[in-house]
Parts: structure tokens; C-alpha cells; sequence
């Protein structure tokens, strides 16, 4: 029997479920059939967290971020470049701390830019500073 995953869409938010081995053929959402998988981290507010977080069956990656910081800049493209890197078996997502202070303070975000893995709903991991995309990558990796 084939296992299914369920994705929440980046664009519009619903819950698609998808076949596992179809992870990597660029699967697109039932709803507004854009692609699931974009390359790209996927930004989150106070109010779409929890649903990517908890919904989403594979691993996401969140980076807490603010606009005024400079190593928040600097590690923005290798963010990216990891987010092309790890997809499909790791979402990556962004949070403005700005923003979403909701968010940035249930998870007590002291310093930024600041990583944290999640897996099924829970903090399975954390690192604070900028690191390079194989940085991230290896640690995404390592943690999971």
C-alpha cells in the first residue's frame, strides 16, 4: 500500500494529501492547483503558523527573522538556496518577528536570526545565528 503525506499549499493554505513516492514530481494543490513545492520559503504569520507546523506531515523549518537585522539579510540567500536543497522532504518557512510577535514569543525567540525544526508539531530542534546553506542543510539534516 501506497503511504500519503499531507502538505498544507503555500499559496492557499489546504491540506492536500499526497502520495509519498509522488513527493519529488512537483505535486500541486487540489484546491488552487499551484505548485506544493516552490523553492522558496514559505512566509508565515501569527495566524497561518500552526497550520503549517501541524499540518504538514514532513519536517518544517522555520527561520525567525526581522527586517531591520543585517545577519537575517545576509543568511536570506542561503536560506533560499537550502530551501531548494531540502525540498521535498523539509517545508521551509520564514517568520517576521515584527509581524508575528504572537508567534516569535510562544517560542520565546531571544536573538535572531534563529532556526527551529519542527517535526509533527513539536521543536525538535534549534540554533541561533546565520549559517551558510550547506550549514543549514547539514544541520537540517542531522537533526532530523
Amino acid at each position: 500500500m501506497v503511504q500519503s503525506c499531507h502538505l498544507v499549499c503555500p499559496r492557499c493554505g489546504a491540506v492536500n494529501r499526497v502520495p509519498a513516492d509522488k513527493l519529488a514530481a512537483v505535486p500541486r494543490c487540489g484546491n488552487c492547483h499551484e505548485p506544493l513545492f516552490t523553492a522558496e520559503p514559505v512566509a508565515l504569520t501569527d495566524s497561518t503558523f500552526d497550520r503549517h507546523v501541524t499540518r504538514n506531515d514532513i519536517p518544517v523549518l522555520v527561520d525567525f527573522w526581522a527586517e531591520w537585522c543585517g545577519p537575517c539579510k545576509m543568511m536570506a540567500p542561503a536560506f533560499r538556496q537550502a530551501a531548494a536543497t531540502l525540498e521535498p522532504q523539509v517545508r521551509l518557512a520564514k517568520v517576521d518577528t515584527e509581524a508575528a510577535p504572537g508567534v516569535a514569543g510562544r517560542y520565546q525567540i531571544r536573538s535572531i536570526p534563529t532556526l527551529i525544526l519542527f517535526r509533527g508539531g513539536r521543536e525538535v530542534a534549534r540554533q541561533p545565528g546565520a549559517m551558510s546553506a550547506a550549514d543549514i542543510v547539514r544541520w537540517t539534516q542531522g537533526n532530523l
